[in-house]
C-alpha cells in the first residue's frame, strides 16, 4: 500500500480525490487534510496568504500520522503566486517541517508536462487575469512554451467549486490552440476528474487538470506509476525520455 498525502485549501473540490483513488485502481490510499484558507480570494494578496508555512504545517502531522510517504501542497494558485524561487522555498520549509518528500500543484504541472513532452501549452485559468499571466510566467520560468492564456475572472475558489460539466467544457475549449501540445486547467477548486476523457477525447490532445496532475506528482515523489486510462493520457502514455 502506498500512501500519499495532500494539504488542500478549504472545501470546493475535495471530492476529486476519492474519485481519483478509485480510478488508480490499485493499493494507492490518497488522504487530504484540509488547511485554513483565510480570505477565499483569486486576488495576489489573499492568496499569498494561503499557503504560508504556519497554515501548512498545522496539516502535516496528521499526514504523517496516516503513513503518507509523500505530501503535496494541493493548491496551484498558492504555489505560483510566490514566484519559481519563493515556491520551491515554501515545498522545502514543507519537506522538512513534514520530514517526507515534498512538491507543489504548481510543480507538478510543469513535470506532467514534462512527462508528456508537451514544450507548448495553452492555460485555461478560472482565475481573473493578472493571476493567470503569474502562472504562466511560472510555466514559462520551468521551461515551457505558453501559445495562449484564458483567464475567467472568477473570484473565489467557492465560485469555482460550483462549475459543472458545461463550464469545464468551455473553459478547455475557450483556452486550447492549434498549437498546444497540452491544455492545462490549473485550479484544485474545479471538480474535473470525472471529466479528463471525454475532454481529452473532444480535444484531441493531452488535458492536465490540478487535482489530477496533484496526484500524479504524489506518485511521482513515492516513485509509483500507475496506469489508469480514465484518468487521461498522463496515467497512460509512456514517458519521454529527456535529452
Amino acid at each position: 500500500m502506498t500512501a500519499l498525502g495532500f494539504l488542500y485549501p478549504g472545501h470546493s473540490a475535495e471530492d476529486d480525490y476519492p474519485r481519483i483513488e478509485q480510478l488508480l485502481g490499485s493499493d494507492i490510499r490518497v488522504d487530504v487534510v484540509h488547511t485554513d484558507v483565510g480570505e477565499d480570494a483569486h486576488r495576489v494578496d489573499a492568496l499569498r496568504q494561503i499557503g504560508t508555512p504556519e497554515r501548512l504545517a498545522k496539516g502535516v502531522e496528521q499526514l504523517r500520522l496516516s503513513g503518507a510517504e509523500a505530501v503535496v501542497w494541493a493548491c496551484t494558485s498558492g504555489g505560483f503566486v510566490h514566484g519559481w524561487e519563493g515556491a520551491h522555498e515554501q515545498v522545502r520549509t514543507l519537506a522538512v517541517t513534514a520530514g517526507l518528500p515534498a512538491s507543489s500543484t504548481s510543480f507538478g504541472f510543469v513535470h506532467a508536462a514534462r512527462e508528456l513532452g508537451a514544450a507548448k501549452v495553452a492555460v485555461g485559468a478560472t482565475y481573473p487575469e493578472d493571476v493567470a499571466g503569474l502562472f504562466a510566467e511560472f510555466l514559462r520560468t520551468g521551461g515551457l512554451e505558453v501559445s495562449a492564456v484564458r483567464g475567467s475572472g472568477s473570484g473565489t475558489a467557492a465560485e469555482v467549486g460550483a462549475w459543472g460539466e458545461a463550464e469545464v467544457f468551455a473553459l478547455a475549449r475557450a483556452a486550447d490552440s492549434p498549437d498546444a501540445d497540452a491544455v492545462l486547467l490549473p485550479d484544485t477548486a474545479l471538480h474535473t476528474a470525472a471529466h479528463l476523457s471525454a475532454l481529452e477525447e473532444r480535444l484531441g490532445k493531452p488535458v492536465l487538470t490540478a487535482n489530477q496532475v496533484t496526484v500524479w506528482e504524489a506518485l511521482r515523489l513515492a516513485d509509483r506509476r500507475v496506469n489508469a486510462p480514465g484518468l487521461g493520457a498522463l496515467f497512460t502514455r509512456e514517458p519521454i525520455v529527456q535529452a
